[in-house]
């Protein structure tokens, strides 16, 4: 199976001036938990998750370490500042991305080796869609459900001629 068998083209993407607000809803209305960031030719420069962003309410560890402890309530409450920021603020550098030709398990296994849950899917550096580790899971048991079904109807088909 194939990358662009399975891959979602309905993508819904970020720029690096989208206010992390604006990122924070497409994320928890869409119930996504991640957007590929693109320029204005639709080329991919990173990707923005829900991890990005809880992380940069943390301190840096040289704060904690001159400080000893912190409030993690307050950190919380603080939680607005960080809304207030812009994608280029927080994304991290470094992106993986498959080809629409490529296997889904060559996906799967950059998204386990990398430790991300969601990898675009590009033609050159122009963004066409998004697969997720979900969405690989799901494709794999559809397919191995069919086959399974298949053999259990020709099985149970079998029986029933051997019966007569």
């Amino acid at each position: 199976m194939l990358v662009k068998d399975i891959m979602n083209t309905n993508v819904k993407v970020a720029s690096l001036t989208t206010p992390l607000r604006d990122i924070a809803v497409i994320m928890c209305f869409n119930k996504i938990s991640g957007v590929p960031v693109v320029d204005d030719n639709n080329e991919i420069l990173g990707i923005i998750s829900e991890k990005d962003v809880l992380n940069s309410m943390y301190p840096k560890v040289d704060e904690y370490m001159q400080i000893g402890s912190y409030d993690f309530e307050q950190l919380e409450s603080e939680y607005t500042d960080i809304l207030n920021l812009r994608v280029a603020d927080i994304m991290k550098p470094g992106l993986f991305t498959v080809a629409p030709d490529d296997p889904i398990l060559k996906a799967v296994s950059i998204m386990c080796l990398k430790k991300i849950r969601r990898i675009p899917v590009a033609d050159g550096n122009k963004l066409i869609g998004i697969v997720s580790i979900g969405d690989v899971h799901k494709a794999i048991f559809q397919k191995h459900l069919d086959d399974n079904s298949n053999i259990n109807n020709t099985n149970t088909g079998n029986k029933l001629k051997a019966a007569s």
